[in-house]
Protein backbone atom coordinates (compact mmCIF):
# COMPACT_ATOMS: atom_id res chain seq x y z
CA UNK A 1 0.00 0.00 0.00
CA UNK A 2 1.61 3.43 -1.04
CA UNK A 3 1.22 5.97 1.81
CA UNK A 4 2.00 9.62 1.60
CA UNK A 5 1.09 12.88 3.70
CA UNK A 6 -0.79 11.70 6.55
CA UNK A 7 -4.65 10.21 5.78
CA UNK A 8 -6.93 12.68 7.00
CA UNK A 9 -4.38 15.77 7.30
CA UNK A 10 -5.91 18.30 4.83
CA UNK A 11 -4.08 21.08 6.65
CA UNK A 12 -0.81 19.46 5.91
CA UNK A 13 -1.46 19.34 2.08
CA UNK A 14 -2.35 22.96 2.12
CA UNK A 15 0.82 23.88 3.99
CA UNK A 16 2.62 22.04 1.78
CA UNK A 17 1.32 23.64 -1.04
CA UNK A 18 2.07 27.04 0.42
CA UNK A 19 5.40 26.23 1.16
CA UNK A 20 6.22 25.05 -2.46
CA UNK A 21 5.34 28.20 -4.26
CA UNK A 22 6.59 30.63 -1.18
CA UNK A 23 9.93 29.13 -2.09
CA UNK A 24 10.08 28.46 -5.42
CA UNK A 25 9.20 32.15 -6.06
CA UNK A 26 11.32 33.05 -3.20
CA UNK A 27 14.11 31.30 -5.29
CA UNK A 28 12.99 33.18 -8.78
CA UNK A 29 12.10 29.30 -10.43
CA UNK A 30 9.80 28.84 -12.86
CA UNK A 31 7.47 25.22 -12.08
CA UNK A 32 9.14 23.95 -15.33
CA UNK A 33 12.80 24.54 -13.99
CA UNK A 34 12.12 23.55 -9.98
CA UNK A 35 10.30 20.41 -11.50
CA UNK A 36 13.20 19.40 -13.46
CA UNK A 37 15.76 20.10 -10.81
CA UNK A 38 13.83 17.98 -8.13
CA UNK A 39 13.63 15.20 -11.30
CA UNK A 40 9.81 15.15 -10.97
CA UNK A 41 7.24 15.80 -13.52
CA UNK A 42 5.59 19.55 -14.03
CA UNK A 43 1.82 18.35 -13.81
CA UNK A 44 2.86 16.76 -10.43
CA UNK A 45 4.66 20.12 -8.75
CA UNK A 46 1.19 21.57 -10.14
CA UNK A 47 -0.93 19.76 -8.46
CA UNK A 48 1.07 19.82 -5.46
CA UNK A 49 1.18 23.95 -5.65
CA UNK A 50 -2.62 23.63 -6.24
CA UNK A 51 -3.03 21.42 -2.94
CA UNK A 52 -4.76 19.00 -5.18
CA UNK A 53 -1.03 17.12 -4.87
CA UNK A 54 -0.29 14.14 -1.82
CA UNK A 55 2.87 13.84 -2.10
CA UNK A 56 5.78 11.20 -0.85
CA UNK A 57 8.90 11.76 1.27
CA UNK A 58 10.81 11.33 -1.67
CA UNK A 59 9.38 13.72 -3.57
CA UNK A 60 9.42 16.69 -0.64
CA UNK A 61 13.08 15.96 -0.19
CA UNK A 62 13.74 16.15 -3.75
CA UNK A 63 12.08 19.49 -3.74
CA UNK A 64 14.03 20.96 -0.94
CA UNK A 65 16.82 19.83 -2.29
CA UNK A 66 15.97 21.00 -5.59
CA UNK A 67 15.36 24.59 -3.69
CA UNK A 68 18.02 24.65 -1.28
CA UNK A 69 15.58 24.43 1.98
CA UNK A 70 15.74 22.20 4.65
CA UNK A 71 12.70 19.70 4.61
CA UNK A 72 10.84 21.12 7.15
CA UNK A 73 10.50 24.60 6.03
CA UNK A 74 8.21 22.86 3.05
CA UNK A 75 5.55 20.47 5.54
CA UNK A 76 5.84 23.00 8.89
CA UNK A 77 2.85 25.00 9.39
CA UNK A 78 2.96 27.94 11.64
CA UNK A 79 2.81 26.90 15.46
CA UNK A 80 2.16 28.22 19.20
CA UNK A 81 4.81 28.69 21.53
CA UNK A 82 4.55 25.73 23.31
CA UNK A 83 3.26 23.20 21.16
CA UNK A 84 3.03 19.49 23.08
CA UNK A 85 2.91 16.85 20.06
CA UNK A 86 1.60 12.95 21.51
CA UNK A 87 2.88 9.90 19.72
CA UNK A 88 0.83 9.27 16.75
CA UNK A 89 0.29 12.60 15.99
CA UNK A 90 1.34 15.33 14.05
CA UNK A 91 2.16 16.00 10.30
CA UNK A 92 3.76 12.18 9.40
CA UNK A 93 4.77 11.75 5.81
CA UNK A 94 5.35 8.44 4.35
CA UNK A 95 8.48 6.90 2.01
CA UNK A 96 6.61 5.25 -0.86
CA UNK A 97 9.89 2.26 -0.87
CA UNK A 98 9.61 1.23 2.45
CA UNK A 99 7.56 1.06 5.62
CA UNK A 100 8.70 4.07 6.85
CA UNK A 101 7.29 7.21 8.58
CA UNK A 102 8.60 10.95 9.19
CA UNK A 103 6.89 13.11 12.01
CA UNK A 104 8.20 16.66 12.09
CA UNK A 105 8.82 16.95 15.88
CA UNK A 106 10.39 20.37 15.63
CA UNK A 107 11.78 22.56 12.33
CA UNK A 108 15.08 24.93 13.10
CA UNK A 109 13.85 28.37 13.94
CA UNK A 110 15.54 30.60 11.56
CA UNK A 111 18.28 31.25 14.55
CA UNK A 112 18.96 27.89 14.31
CA UNK A 113 19.73 25.21 11.85
CA UNK A 114 18.03 21.73 13.31
CA UNK A 115 14.89 19.87 12.58
CA UNK A 116 13.69 17.34 14.94
CA UNK A 117 12.04 14.18 13.19
CA UNK A 118 10.47 10.76 15.30
CA UNK A 119 10.73 7.95 13.02
CA UNK A 120 8.45 4.91 12.82
CA UNK A 121 9.79 2.21 10.71
CA UNK A 122 9.08 -1.67 10.40
CA UNK A 123 11.00 -4.68 8.93
CA UNK A 124 11.65 -4.52 4.92
CA UNK A 125 12.84 -2.12 2.08
CA UNK A 126 15.39 -0.29 3.85
CA UNK A 127 14.70 3.90 4.08
CA UNK A 128 17.64 5.07 1.20
CA UNK A 129 17.85 8.63 1.25
CA UNK A 130 19.44 10.68 -1.35
CA UNK A 131 21.84 13.73 0.33
CA UNK A 132 20.43 16.11 1.43
CA UNK A 133 21.99 19.92 1.09
CA UNK A 134 25.75 20.00 1.42
CA UNK A 135 26.82 20.30 5.54
CA UNK A 136 23.80 18.40 6.40
CA UNK A 137 25.03 15.61 9.92
CA UNK A 138 22.03 13.85 11.23
CA UNK A 139 21.74 12.40 14.83
CA UNK A 140 19.29 9.30 15.29
CA UNK A 141 18.50 7.81 19.11
CA UNK A 142 16.88 5.02 18.94
CA UNK A 143 14.13 4.49 21.40
CA UNK A 144 12.51 1.26 20.67
CA UNK A 145 13.43 -2.28 18.47
CA UNK A 146 16.55 -2.38 16.53
CA UNK A 147 17.79 -0.71 12.92
CA UNK A 148 20.60 0.01 10.57
CA UNK A 149 21.78 3.30 10.24
CA UNK A 150 24.00 5.71 8.84
CA UNK A 151 26.23 6.04 5.58
CA UNK A 152 24.69 3.74 2.66
CA UNK A 153 27.58 1.62 2.85
CA UNK A 154 28.16 1.45 5.92
CA UNK A 155 25.50 1.73 8.58
CA UNK A 156 25.30 0.20 12.28
CA UNK A 157 22.97 -1.45 14.04
CA UNK A 158 21.39 0.11 17.02
CA UNK A 159 19.60 -0.82 19.63
CA UNK A 160 17.49 1.04 22.39
CA UNK A 161 19.14 3.74 23.59
CA UNK A 162 22.35 3.74 20.85
CA UNK A 163 22.96 6.52 19.05
CA UNK A 164 24.71 7.61 15.64
CA UNK A 165 25.90 10.43 13.96
CA UNK A 166 26.89 10.37 9.76
CA UNK A 167 27.13 12.65 7.13
CA UNK A 168 23.55 13.52 5.64
CA UNK A 169 24.90 15.42 2.43
CA UNK A 170 25.85 11.78 1.07
CA UNK A 171 23.09 8.52 0.47
CA UNK A 172 22.34 7.57 3.82
CA UNK A 173 19.76 4.48 5.18
CA UNK A 174 17.60 3.40 8.04
CA UNK A 175 16.57 -0.38 8.17
CA UNK A 176 14.12 -1.35 10.82
CA UNK A 177 15.54 -5.10 12.19
CA UNK A 178 12.60 -5.56 14.65
CA UNK A 179 8.96 -4.69 14.34
CA UNK A 180 7.95 -1.41 16.47
CA UNK A 181 11.14 0.37 15.54
CA UNK A 182 11.23 4.10 16.60
CA UNK A 183 14.09 6.55 16.74
CA UNK A 184 14.76 10.67 16.90
CA UNK A 185 16.76 12.08 14.44
CA UNK A 186 17.97 15.08 14.83
CA UNK A 187 19.14 17.27 11.30
CA UNK A 188 21.90 19.74 11.65
CA UNK A 189 21.90 22.24 8.61
CA UNK A 190 25.11 23.44 9.15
Amino acid sequence: MERTVQSGSPGLIGVIAASLRRERERAGMSLTELARRAGIAKSTLSQLESGSGNPSVETLWALGVALGVPFSRLVDPPRPSVRVIRAGEGPATYSERSDYAATLLASCPPSARRDIYRIEAEPGEPRVSEPHMPGTVEHVVLGAGRALAGPAGEPVELGPGDYVVYPGDGPHVFQALAAGTAAVVVMEHV
